[in-house]
């Protein structure tokens, strides 16, 4: 019976594309802060969805990969105008955010060599080393929980990470076959360079449309293997922007997770300001298409036969398998990061104070331990 007087509540297209505006715009706290949203406005508050229409997609928002919010929106759109539904409120709910982040890719671009904004960010970097560490916790007590297996997998994949300091695809596709092939063995049934210079200029010189096409391929392969949170993005993305094409220093690709992590909307944003700094305005546009377009696709495709994949043995074994790696290679990039970030005394009590806030201090959003460790590095850059 609630389920039909739901069903008579749905909202204009419009009215939802709003919403995601808006939760663009002032959401913060990252996936599971996002997602709860979602059920607190769309399901319980105004009763736009039914709970088991929010179920379906919150499930598919983990058993795919894409940023897990992000995809949870798109599915919501799915729901309700199907494919161009699924497109418009995906857009409007990291439009806001991409915004902000190429807003502060300008000002860092101009105003970066200043010391009082190098303290600012050496301040956040160490806070933003305590979130990561934070957030890979939680993710291993969930994701990989008394699973003997995955917590194999995932310690070897933090061990790899962090002892070769770079991220491999096969890493993720090897643990994926490993726990399928355990769980679920074969014989088992189971369910332009004519464009205006400053529209590619980001660093340096103008970049050329083989760069712009290399951004955006990166951001697509990696928004291809984000599981879950938006922090698995960040061990792939630090060895391939960092050491294999060179593109950001250490110091400024921890800059650019701290901007993600500072903004609302979902981290993976932090990609934009990336994209920004190698190939100015477009790299931005190249980047955050790529890493949202498989998230898009992978949500529109299976929506329709959802109820079959959940049920198969095999995809949830292999999804598991590369979670798990996705997880251990969080713990390995918290290391290689901190071993950057994490450089005097100062630095190392920020990293320790916010930790202890984040986990004793449960109901303080990360956005403001974030700016209160800006303003400690700051005023000690300052002193």
């Amino acid at each position: 019976m609630s389920e039909a007087v739901v069903e008579t509540r749905r909202p204009t297209l419009f009215a939802l594309v709003r919403y995601f505006l808006g939760l663009g715009t002032f959401g913060f706290g990252g996936p599971i802060a996002l997602s709860g949203a979602m059920r607190r406005d769309l399901v319980d508050a105004r009763g736009w969805f039914t709970p088991g229409e929010y179920r379906e997609g919150f499930a598919l928002a983990q058993l795919a990969p894409g940023p897990m919010a992000a995809q949870l929106a798109m599915y919501l759109g799915w729901v309700h105008g199907g494919v161009p539904g699924s497109a418009l409120v995906g857009f409007a709910f990291v439009l806001p955010s991409f915004a902000m982040v190429v807003a502060l890719a300008v000002l860092y671009l101009r105003f970066g060599g200043l010391a009082w904004m190098s303290g600012v960010f050496l301040g956040i970097g160490a806070a933003v080393i305590a979130i990561i560490a934070r957030g890979a916790w939680r993710l291993l007590s969930t994701s990989v929980a008394g699973d003997r297996l995955l917590w194999v997998v995932a310690g070897g994949s933090a061990v790899l990470t962090a002892w070769t300091e770079a991220e491999s695809v096969w890493l993720f596709l090897s643990s994926g076959v490993l726990v399928l092939l355990v769980r679920a063995p074969p014989g088992r049934r189971a369910g332009a360079s004519a464009l205006a210079p400053w529209l590619v200029t980001g660093f340096g010189v103008p970049a050329s449309l083989s760069t712009l096409a290399s951004v955006f391929w990166y951001f697509a392969l990696a928004g291809s293997f984000v599981f879950g949170s938006g922090l698995a993005i960040v061990p792939f993305l630090h060895g391939g922007v960092v050491n294999e094409h060179h593109w950001l220093t250490e110091r400024q690709f921890l800059d650019a997770v701290a901007v993600g992590m500072a903004t609302p909307g979902p981290v993976v944003i932090t990609v934009a300001f990336i994209g920004y700094l190698v190939a100015g305005p477009l790299g931005a546009v190249a980047a955050a298409a790529g890493v949202f377009l498989p998230c898009w696709l992978f949500t529109v495709i299976p929506a329709p036969h959802f109820h079959r994949l959940a049920k198969n043995v095999r995809v949830k074994a292999f999804v598991d398998g590369v979670t798990a790696a996705a997880t251990g290679a969080i713990v390995g990039a918290a290391v290689v990061l901190g071993r950057r970030a994490l450089v005097d005394a100062v630095t190392v009590a920020v990293a320790l104070v916010a930790l202890a806030v984040l986990v004793k201090l449960k109901r303080v959003p990360e956005p403001a331990v974030v700016v209160a460790a800006g303003l400690v590095g700051w005023a000690a850059r300052a002193a």
